[in-house]
């Protein structure tokens, strides 16, 4: 299990108070083995896909010491224990946290300054928070929107199918995307559609607003319409889902048939802004530390 970046700290202050400078890098490498994480508990990201969870979890635990005063950077992404620090591993705490923490002016004024509460039991970073927050309000949108999507006309589905194919980079223009979607009934085959813009391949298409799971049968049946035309390549989308032996036969045969299920179409149509527009935009940065050094 990863710790929490509270369960960090002590640990963390532990292993530089040898008064030496360490870096970040291996520091985070030190705790995870302390820690006995695993190889899937290393790599496990944040919602955004952008950093490793255990990574950004040491990272707040060693802002906040180091706004107490316990730790002090040294260099670019290195730091070593205060004389502070030492003081308060002579007191042999069993916990440092934030509660702990908030003996320290320095820390409370920080603190302060951003609006905490003086004493958080909170066990998740700044950055977790605001990435649970905005993946619970994308899982509803997600779900509302393919709400939507099942209720909707068919001349509308076939829309946004075509919309959502051009924003992923396939059809070439709308007007050969439209008429090759619309050929319809063609042993299974709801469409075709050019894989890149100078149509070198072909991507055949089915898209269906089926209710219950998509079964096997249906995934042969449209391999099969694939196999008549001579074709490799196909996409099946639903609204709902494929079950596991669908899923396990398109990953099994010649032929690359992609599935897409409903949760996955919202989640490509958010991504894309098909049938979805921004309300509001809110910047995340950091130091940008290429600039500060020599």
């Amino acid at each position: 299990m990863i710790p929490d970046f509270q369960t960090i700290m002590l640990p963390l202050m532990k292993l530089v108070s040898d008064g030496t400078e360490h870096s970040l890098r291996e520091t985070i490498e030190s705790l995870a083995i302390e820690f006995s994480l695993s190889d899937e508990e290393r790599q496990a990201l944040l919602p955004s896909g952008m950093q490793p969870v255990f990574h950004n979890r040491v990272g707040w635990a060693r802002t906040y010491l180091k706004k107490a005063g316990l730790i002090e950077s040294t260099r670019r992404g290195h730091f070593r224990i205060t004389e502070a620090g030492l003081r308060a591993l002579a007191q042999y705490p069993t916990k440092i946290d934030l509660r702990f923490l908030d003996q320290y002016p320095e820390f409370s004024a920080f603190r302060s300054a951003r609006r905490e509460t003086p004493v958080s039991s909170t066990e998740v970073t700044p950055d977790e928070t605001v990435e649970a927050a905005y993946q619970t309000l994308r899982d509803n949108l997600a779900a509302e929107l393919l709400d939507l999507v099942k209720k909707s006309p068919p001349s509308l589905f076939e829309a946004l199918v075509i919309d959502l194919l051009l924003a992923l980079g396939y059809g070439g223009s709308r007007k050969d995307a439209g008429e090759a979607i619309g050929r319809r009934g063609d042993e299974g085959i709801d469409g075709i559609i050019k894989e890149d813009r100078l149509g070198l391949d072909i991507i055949y298409i089915q898209a269906k607003r089926w209710e219950a799971s998509v079964g096997r049968p249906e995934v042969q049946r449209f391999a099969g319409a694939l196999m008549g035309q001579g074709a490799k390549k196909g996409v099946m989308l639903t609204t709902s889902s494929f079950s596991s032996d669908a899923k396990e036969y398109a990953r099994r045969i010649d032929s690359k048939i992609i599935l897409i299920e409903g949760r996955e179409l919202a989640q490509l149509m958010i991504d894309h802004n098909i049938g979805v527009s921004p309300v509001r935009t809110y910047e995340v940065k950091k130091i940008d530390s290429d600039y500060f050094s020599e």
